[in-house]
């Protein structure tokens, strides 16, 4: 019996293709857009994820200043000494390796190239801390990094600015009045989390950075430290020990706010992915009401066609049709449109976000459930807006039903 009302169901919409094809419409929208968000949602947070996992494995980040506090500017609290990068690394034995890193924006130049970028100064251990690698060439060492040796190493994208990517090495870039040679370029990462260009970078010894490019009130000074923690051990512990053992070294009162700040990696992906999260289930909840306005011209339509049929309804209920048959009859039929629809709406997410995650960049990550979830939703629409029309078919009186004009 299902079987004859859904042969009954396909050629009814085969009569009337352009009617059925614009009522479902809404249908194939609705999916089409749920699907397509929730991939590009998908996608941005797993790029998010890398991007912030491209800092650098298990990095935990202290800064100076209290950033979220009103009323203080972001430069209010004093800086880091060397000594605190040690410090950390001799009491805290969940470090593995502390980076000191200082930073100022300047032009470099190169013949007739200049670019203007970040002239960070750096330990060795930066390499290991911020997760990089070396594309060509070497990073400076620790005797380097002793004797204050003006050497540098480029990240990618001032390589090309100023070499058009033709290889630095043994080439003397200028900056500040200061002639540094460069002795390696750092392998790409592309954009942080952030929306900053990572590449965008001189790094030099951090003692030749405090020497030729800090002013003299900064020669001593460190504006940030990068600690990479031991795997398999826990980045909060450490957030917990370093703000204690800084609070401590910076002589700040039990009663007194922290004027540093000290946070992982791990908790900016999970705060940024939890944002994108939410943003696609809104976006998301925004175009399911689209299933909802398919189900309303589902309804109508089927209205509309048990209206135009009720010669027909009332022959086969003369002649010995049960009103469940022709109740399964027209629900079938509303299901099949719905159901049609919604295939029709995967087809199209599909070809959407493809496009749509390749032009913006995104990874393309399809999220099978939701796609089932989508087409369970349009079926189950059929259901619930087709019952009615359907319904009322099947009470019709075969007598008023045969007279219908």
């Amino acid at each position: 019996m299902i079987w004859n009302a859904l042969l009954l169901a396909l050629r009814e919409i085969r009569r009337n293709l352009l009617r059925a094809s614009l009522t479902v419409l809404g249908i194939i929208i609705g999916v089409a857009a749920v699907i397509t968000m929730v991939t590009l949602g998908n996608g941005a947070t797993a790029l998010i994820t890398a991007q912030v996992s491209s800092l650098g494995s298990n990095l935990v980040i202290v800064r100076p200043g209290q950033r979220m506090s009103p009323g203080q500017p972001a430069g209010w609290a004093p800086a880091f000494k060397e000594d605190d990068a040690q410090a950390i690394l001799d009491a805290v034995h969940a470090v593995r390796e502390v980076a000191s890193v200082s930073q100022r924006g300047s032009t470099v130049s190169y013949m007739t190239e200049s670019t203007f970028t970040p002239v960070i100064g750096s330990s060795p251990s930066y390499l290991e801390v911020g997760n990089w690698h070396l594309a060509e060439g070497r990073f400076f060492h620790d005797g380097e990094q002793r004797a204050g040796r003006t050497v540098c190493v480029l990240g990618d994208t001032v390589r090309k600015a100023l070499f058009q990517g033709g290889s630095p090495l043994g080439e003397k870039i200028r900056f500040r009045g200061v002639s540094c040679e460069v002795i390696g370029v750092l392998s790409p990462k592309g954009q942080s989390a952030m929306g900053q260009d990572q590449d965008d970078m001189v790094l030099m010894p951090l003692k030749s950075w405090q020497r030729r490019v800090a002013g003299r009130r900064s020669r001593q000074d460190v504006g940030t430290l990068l600690l990479s923690v031991r795997d398999g051990l826990s980045t909060e512990r450490v957030v917990r020990d370093v703000s204690v053992l800084m609070r401590e070294r910076r002589g700040i009162a039990p009663n007194e706010n922290d004027n540093f700040s000290v946070f992982d990696t791990r908790q900016i992906s999970e705060a940024l992915s939890s944002t994108t999260r939410v943003l696609t289930s809104l976006l998301g909840a925004v175009a399911a009401v689209s299933l909802l306005v398919g189900g309303i011209g589902i309804m109508n339509i089927m209205l509309v066609s048990v209206t135009e049929r009720t010669r027909e309804i009332g022959t086969r209920l003369a002649i010995g049709a049960l009103e469940r048959e022709v109740l399964l009859q027209f629900l079938v039929e509303a299901v099949a449109l719905s159901s049609f629809g919604g295939l029709v709406g995967i087809a199209l997410a599909l070809l959407a976000s493809f496009g749509l995650t390749t032009a913006l960049g995104l990874p393309f990550v399809l999220d099978v459930d939701i796609m089932l979830l989508a087409f369970a939703v349009s079926a189950g629409i059929g259901v619930l807006f087709g019952y009615v029309p359907a319904r009322r078919a099947a009470q019709l009186d075969p007598i008023e039903a045969l007279r219908h004009e």
